[in-house]
């Protein structure tokens, strides 16, 4: 779905959840969206749903596009078609110093980075708030471009979750001013709450005009709780203003 000047996907793990998950893609089409994500699709509950080909099916059926996913903590399925993979940076371990830790993600990152290469995907890093999550070092743009920063590899960017970044009070058009060459996705949830845009503090149509002049037609993901969780479609109603 495109309007102000973006383009639009689902987060099909946290939207469309009333629903079995290989029926989300066709509920997504049908409310508009040419683009889906999902977090772990295979660590879902119905076995049916773990099958890679009855995944890939349901979005080839469907007609969307799989926009990103994110690294599951162990193995995750391989060719599914994303090319855009979420590397979530880790925990900090109160008995290893923090500079140890840093290295070791950068060098975790570079590996994931070099296989991810050889499907022309880019690897993710995001900075997720500390008040959800407390012991995640990685808390601002500034810390996530850090880290990408320590990485040798061409394919790792900045994934600009605007719903962790105001939580942590930072100016989101400063933000995606600042990392606007870096990021190679984002994701939308208004702040407080994780709902729809409109629903908290965020003013969107000054960020929706920055990001339409930074990220120049690529993907921005709803990865927002519905109003009514029964019924999904409900809540895009703030598309149409």
């Amino acid at each position: 779905m495109h309007t102000y000047g973006l383009r639009f996907d689902v987060n099909c793990s946290i939207l469309f959840t009333e629903l079995p998950l290989l029926k989300r893609p066709a509920a997504a089409k049908a409310a508009g969206f040419d683009g889906v994500e999902f977090w772990w699709p295979f660590a879902e509950p119905v076995p049916s749903d773990r099958d890679t080909d009855a995944f890939v099916g349901a979005l080839d059926d469907a007609g969307v596009t799989l926009v990103s996913l994110n690294f599951a903590a162990g193995d995750m399925a391989a060719g599914v078609g994303c090319t855009r993979l979420n590397a979530l940076y880790g925990n900090r371990e109160d008995d290893v110093p923090a500079c140890a830790q840093d290295e070791l993600a950068a060098e975790n990152l570079k590996l994931a980075a070099d296989e991810a290469a050889r499907i022309g995907a880019t690897v993710l890093v995001e900075a997720i708030n500390s008040y959800e999550c407390p012991r995640y070092p990685v808390v601002s743009s500034d810390d996530a471009i850090a880290a990408i920063d320590r990485v040798d590899a061409d394919n790792v960017a900045f994934l600009a979750d605007l719903y962790h970044l105001a939580r942590m009070d930072e100016d989101l058009p400063g933000a995606l001013d600042r990392h606007g060459d870096r990021i190679g996705h984002v994701q939308i949830a208004d702040m407080p709450g994780r709902g729809a845009p409109g629903t908290g503090s965020v003013v969107w149509e000054t960020v929706f005009a920055e990001l339409a002049d930074k990220v120049d037609g690529g993907w921005a993901g709803l990865e927002y709780k519905p109003t009514d969780p029964a019924d999904s479609s409900s809540s895009f109603g703030w598309l149409g203003e």
